[in-house]
């Protein structure tokens, strides 16, 4: 990775010490890649500058992303440990820690100014989902296929889902969930109706 990221890197491993939990060093280092590429690309200064939904600020991005990790690992270990299932660790952690990478570009349309730093305007926009544009930085720098599949995780993008896609979607839901109810006193699925301009 180039050392022009320097800056970002040292904010995305001491934003996500998850990343320690996957084993294999060449897909942790595609996690912080694509991370730094996207924080470069917004103009972010702060990865905590990020919020967690364009209306919803008092939770950042980092926040939300953590808890999306944490749950899917423990949810995972119950289908293994009590199910009997074989999910991929590092996959699902993967997948977790970059299945909002996109709102380093969708997001900078919702943030004071002074918090961003020249955003590349080939990438920054609100038009493209961040599920989406976070699959395209994760096919970018290379992660599996199996990560970079298990990254949409809104209803129809990708037709066909994998035990470690589920997780991350259900995971997702659980940790957005908790947010809008300790935010603004609804359900997600109040939010999603109130708001449905955009996802969550």
């Amino acid at each position: 990775m180039s050392s022009d990221f320097s800056d970002q890197r040292g904010q995305v491993e001491e934003a996500f010490p998850e990343l320690g939990e996957i084993e294999s060093e060449d897909l942790r280092e595609k996690v912080v890649e694509a991370w730094c590429l996207g924080l470069a690309r917004g103009g972010w200064r702060d990865i905590h500058d990020i919020p967690y939904a364009w209306n919803i600020h008092e939770t950042d991005n980092v926040e939300h992303v953590r808890g999306v990790t944490r749950i899917a690992v423990k949810a995972a270990e119950e289908q293994r440990d009590f199910h009997g299932a074989d999910p991929d660790f590092d996959v699902i952690v993967a997948a977790c820690l970059l299945h909002d990478v996109g709102k380093c570009y969708e997001y900078v349309d919702f943030v004071d100014e002074d918090t961003l730093d020249s955003p590349d305007p080939e990438y920054a926009t609100s038009e493209v989902p961040h599920s989406i544009s976070g699959y395209a930085l994760a096919h970018e720098v290379g992660c599996p296929l199996a990560v970079q599949r298990a990254i949409p995780h809104f209803l129809g993008e990708v037709p066909k889902r994998t035990l470690e896609a589920e997780l991350v979607k259900s995971a997702n839901s659980a940790s957005s969930n908790a947010i809008t109810y300790a935010t603004m006193g609804i359900s997600l699925k109040e939010w999603v109706a109130e708001y449905s301009q955009t996802q969550e």
